[in-house]
């Protein structure tokens, strides 16, 4: 079996694809038009978040059996059309949980304790000790969005620290140790709101104006989840009126942006996608590509 593997993926996982007999050729800069000419040569392929694969593509991909998204969602895929051309698609959804939850967290504390702007004045050799009195996440209430493995993992981490949870997701019934409530329920009692869920056409804009009205007043928004789940003309409305105390972004509706406004905000923090950047989410994420693609190979 033939695999093209598109996007950065740990040379220990393409090795061990290579050992269990699967041809792999690496291309990591391949563009969208080379993929067009390219790709109908492979029975698979392994993207991350840089590459596309689209019906257009799929159209001219025949041989084409199995992709493979090494992370968790699956919007860069049209992964309905490829199914119903029997294309297996498959991703890897909790190699990386561990990371983004601690980046959710650590955003969490950046926001409370204006770790960000006292930095930023000491680097400006200014000592504003008065200035910079936070709180304790400790006691306050943290509403999750989705609770799937990304959500789970940051519950735990909250609820070690103190913090009450409480969650929205239509798609589970309990989790330990958090309370599931509405929608509005969790708009409505948060301090810390933290999205954790995919991108699709249920909940593209779902955080927008409305959503915002029923917050509190001082609340602070997290997004480790997709870009585009959050209205950024509402978010900046929220923000500059007072209404969202602060934002913590790693993600955005355009990657990167091409309107900076939102992010140059004094109240916002962010980072440029980089929820699963870590050595530790990486090696996991190349080894269960390469375990899964081993296994559809045997299968096949």
């Amino acid at each position: 079996m033939k695999i093209l593997v598109c996007d950065k993926t740990e040379a220990e996982a393409i090795e061990k694809m290579r050992a269990a007999g699967l041809t792999v050729d690496t291309n990591f800069e391949i563009t969208p038009e080379e993929l067009m000419t390219v790709l109908p040569n492979y029975d698979g392929c392994v993207v991350r978040s840089r590459t596309k694969i689209r019906q257009p593509l799929i159209d001219v991909c025949p041989n084409l059996k199995v992709i493979v998204r090494g992370g968790v969602g699956l919007d860069n895929i049209d992964a309905d059309y490829a199914r119903s051309k029997g294309i297996t698609v498959m991703n890897t959804p909790q190699a990386s949980s561990a990371s983004v939850a601690e980046l959710a967290i650590g955003f969490m504390f950046a926001l409370a304790r204006s770790i960000y702007k006292a930095t930023e004045t000491m680097k400006a050799e200014k000592w504003e000790k008065k200035a910079f009195e936070g709180t304790e996440l400790g006691g306050k209430t943290l509403g999750l969005i989705g609770v799937g493995n990304i959500g789970k993992e940051v519950a735990k981490r909250a609820l070690a620290l103190g913090m009450k949870v409480i969650a929205y997701d239509p798609y589970v019934k309990e989790t330990p140790g958090v309370q599931m409530v509405s929608l509005d329920e969790l708009l409505a009692q948060s301090d810390y709101i933290s999205l954790h869920l995919p991108k699709t056409k249920e909940s593209a804009g779902m955080i927008g104006k409305a959503q915002f009205e029923k917050m509190k007043t001082g609340v602070y928004l997290v997004n480790c989840a997709r870009g585009g789940i959050v209205d950024e003309e509402a978010l900046y409305e929220a923000l500059t009126s007072g209404k969202v105390a602060g934002a913590a972004l790693d993600v955005f509706a355009e990657e990167p942006p091409t309107d900076w406004k939102l992010v140059k905000l004094d109240n916002v923090i962010c980072s440029p996608h980089i929820g699963a950047a870590t050595k530790e989410a990486q090696a996991r994420v190349g080894a269960e590509v390469a375990e899964k693609l081993i296994e559809f190979a045997k299968s096949h």
